[in-house]
């Protein structure tokens, strides 16, 4: 009866490697915690005995609550967990759970030098292995692209992509890591020669105003100049 109550999953649990979970059914005052076919905790009298040596250290039950947590996960963790649950009558419920590498932490590098007169700058969104992961690249809330088997997604921002926030995220169905792209110091590379466009735009703006600011003092100083010349000219 348990065998073919079972295949009857009730909900999908995700872990991540050395981290822990929570199973969702409770087992208060008489019941089993199975797993792979295999009794591994037994609850009676508000006692709990842990049979399987894999889970000594690992396993626990709250006597308040009824649920067990399993810690330092490993991925033979992986499977299939039942609950019987005897409480007047027999009450059967199982959850499989599946163990996933820890994400990696996703990285943003500058991949060409921008020169002064370039209108854009390319970087690539990293992450060290792909397995199980999900590259995204976010403008604001939007997906700019993703990928499920790539190790790297290349970002091209131009001068009007500068008011825009953009995120490179690693993720797998139980975990998911974001790196905020700061576009001014990603973008502000190169050597003397080679500068920026986003380092040097304020640069010339502030270098603009500078010079219309000059231009029309001396043609205000100018023109007074011309009109005290004027008056005091004889008649």
């Amino acid at each position: 009866m348990v065998s073919s109550a079972a295949e009857e999953v009730k909900s999908e649990l995700r872990g991540i490697e050395g981290g822990s979970i929570t199973l969702p059914d409770p087992v208060l005052e008489f019941g089993f915690l199975m797993f792979g076919g295999k009794n591994v905790a037994t609850v009676k009298e508000k006692k709990c005995d842990i049979f399987e040596e894999i889970y000594e250290d690992r396993l626990f039950w709250n006597n308040r609550t009824g649920l067990f947590t399993l810690r330092g996960l490993q991925r033979s963790d992986a499977g299939v967990y039942g609950f019987d649950s005897k409480k007047g009558a027999v009450f059967f419920t199982s959850h499989r759970l599946t163990v996933y590498k820890p994400v990696a932490a996703p990285a943003v590098n500058a991949v060409n030098t921008v020169h002064v007169s370039a209108e854009s700058c390319t970087l690539l969104c990293l992450v060290k292995t792909a397995e199980e992961t999900t590259l995204l690249l976010y403008k604001d809330e939007d997906i700019l692209n993703q990928s499920s088997s790539a190790l790297s997604l290349p970002l091209t921002l131009h001068r009007q992509d500068l008011t825009s926030s953009y995120r490179c995220v690693a993720a797998n169905p139980a975990e998911e890591k974001t790196l905020h792209v700061n576009v001014t110091t990603s973008c502000a590379t190169g050597d003397s020669n080679t500068q920026s466009w986003l380092f040097l735009t304020p640069v010339l703006v502030f270098g603009s105003a500078v010079a219309v600011c000059i231009f029309y003092t001396n043609m205000k100083r100018e023109r007074k100049r011309e009109r005290e010349t004027v008056t005091a000219a004889p008649h």
